[in-house]
């Protein structure tokens, strides 16, 4: 048993086992979606970085927040697409831990990043006076360097430690490869302590990425209740945040509790949607979000237009 269990080289994913009637329909919606996403992101990428007057702190977060759903998407769509060709869906053990490694840091720079802007909107509407010294270019390039390296150290690490588990299944009831499913094939459950512990050590850092979020709102609020002026900041450049705030808390709790309640009485395509909205819902609504509302950025995009059309 134990050599059969150290020769595991690939991993069968049968979350589209029940969905396959439905091919071409799933390949070209999905495809569109891809394509869409691409398009919207990489438009306010380029915007931002070829337009100087955008070269402030919430633009340039904004550019990263959209760098990092190329990322995430990118660890997700093509295999995606490449499985609803293909009549066995299969993916390589190293090819796996990789996917694992790019979805779980996408999932936390996103929160990172987000935890970011709100420091950034806490600073530029509660201290304005200070809000160039405090987010100078150079201390922001820093911030960001950190948010999105400890994410990859800390998921690196639980890579680690799954990759020393010996498996006894190849078979995972998923479209992509998720942590917690490998841990669970292990064929020792003793050996899964260390692997259950940094998860809730990851689990535990990001919950305070989100408490740290609650508290800048908290001083927002205070201070733009009694200011007009506030107000309109709030409105203007708060509210998209939020609203992609509130969109991925959603898609991220909806997935973690189909993926530890088991929800076993919904319909394998209800499950599927349930399993990948966080890498379509947040790619995709962001940079709509932000290019509508916040009013540089629409003003940009719409000159852009009216020169290619006249």
């Amino acid at each position: 048993m134990m050599d059969n269990v150290s020769v595991i080289t690939i991993f069968y994913l049968s979350g589209l086992s029940e969905t396959m009637n439905y091919r071409s329909v799933l390949f070209s919606l999905t495809l569109l979606c891809y394509c869409v996403i691409l398009l919207v992101n990489i438009t306010l990428i380029v915007t931002i970085i070829l337009d100087k007057n955008l070269h402030e702190p919430m633009y340039i977060l904004l550019c990263v927040f959209c760098m990092n759903g190329l990322y995430g998407t990118t660890g997700f769509f093509p295999k995606f697409l490449w499985d609803l060709l293909s009549p066995v869906h299969v993916i390589s053990y190293s090819g796996c831990l990789v996917q694992v490694h790019v979805l779980y840091s996408f999932a936390c720079i996103d929160l990172s990043i987000l935890a970011l802007m709100a420091y950034d909107r806490y600073v530029a509407i509660c201290r304005p006076l200070q809000y160039h010294t405090i987010m100078s270019k150079q201390r922001l390039i820093k911030l960001v360097c950190f948010f999105w390296f400890t994410p990859f150290c800390l998921i690196g690490a639980n890579i680690c430690l799954i990759s020393r588990l010996k498996l006894c299944s190849p078979y995972i009831a998923r479209l992509f490869c998720v942590n917690w499913l490998i841990v669970t094939l292990a064929c020792f459950p003793a050996e899964t302590m260390v692997n259950n512990i940094a998860a809730y050590i990851t689990i535990l850092i990001y919950v305070s990425h989100g408490v740290f979020i609650v508290w800048s709102y908290v001083y927002l609020i205070r201070t733009c209740v009694n200011s007009t002026e506030n107000r309109a900041k709030f409105m203007q450049t708060c509210v998209p945040h939020l609203f992609s705030l509130i969109t991925f808390l959603f898609t991220i709790l909806f997935d973690v509790m189909n993926l530890r309640f088991g929800l076993k009485k919904l319909p394998q395509h209800f499950k599927n949607f349930v399993a990948i909205e966080f890498l379509v819902i947040p790619p995709l609504m962001n940079p709509l979000i932000y290019g509508f509302k916040l009013t540089k950025i629409r003003n940009r995009l719409r000159e852009i237009v009216t020169l290619k059309t006249s």
